[in-house]
């Protein structure tokens, strides 16, 4: 199957999202880049069908929000180089859709968009054929039914497809630490058609990993894209 203070504007079908000025400009990651503009993601449909009749709520969970984003700022030129590009896992077989799916830019909430993995901790690993830098990861798990919560996400970039050399965590919502990666401190958030977007503050990496652990809708890893914004060695 194929599913941060931020103001959208909608054109085309397009969004920009983002932070003025506060998503990791000036951290040392950006360099000398000064000129920025908010990011443009293409956001799929929202889904109109019904959630639960009542959101779950606790310490380790994000409130749920349909306000509108603020402008999250990027060099002008990123583009999504994470498209087309191989995608490996933890399991040989999605239990539905192939991992190709997760890159190839199709991400709507119909069951022919969303990959379904098995049960229990898992992760997908996007190669990026070449160390790039990287300002901004965007995902979409599955939003074919409102406001779904995810579990157990873990971001994280490294410089080897085995992530045992420059690992560094990016996002990490396991505060169980089901994962064995440490217990994380952001928040268990609420997925809609805008997906996830999370500031990576230009880092360079080659490989990104994520790792799920289903959520309060269904017990499978989903995902419909995996976006990584940055620069291509070509790029520049």
């Amino acid at each position: 199957m194929k599913a941060i203070a931020l103001i959208v504007l909608w054109t085309s079908g397009a969004c920009c999202v983002g932070g003025l000025g506060t998503n990791g400009i000036g951290d040392g990651n950006w360099g000398k880049t000064t000129n920025l503009t908010p990011l443009r993601l293409n956001f799929p449909s929202p889904c109109l069908n019904a959630g639960p009749a009542q959101l779950p709520v606790g310490p380790h969970i994000e409130p749920f929000s349909d306000k509108r984003r603020a402008p999250f700022l990027v060099p002008v030129g990123v583009t999504n180089i994470a498209f087309g590009k191989r995608v490996t896992a933890s399991v040989a077989t999605p239990v539905r859709g192939t991992l190709s799916m997760i890159t190839d830019g199709s991400k709507e909430a119909f069951d022919y968009d969303v990959v379904e993995i098995t049960n229990g901790v898992q992760w997908v690993q996007i190669d990026l054929e070449r160390e790039c830098p990287i300002y901004a990861i965007a995902v979409w798990h599955d939003h074919r039914i409102r406001a779904p919560l995810f579990r157990g996400v873990v971001v994280q970039a490294a410089d080897d497809a085995a992530f045992t050399t420059n690992v560094r965590t990016l996002f990490n919502n396991d505060y169980e630490n089901l994962a064995g990666l440490g217990s994380g401190t952001d928040k268990q958030y609420f997925e809609d058609n805008r997906g996830k977007l999370i500031d990576t503050k230009g880092i360079k990496a080659r490989y990104l990993r994520l790792y799920s652990n289903g959520s309060i809708h269904s017990p499978l890893n989903c995902y419909a894209e995996i976006e990584a914004w940055g620069f291509s060695p070509t790029d520049k």
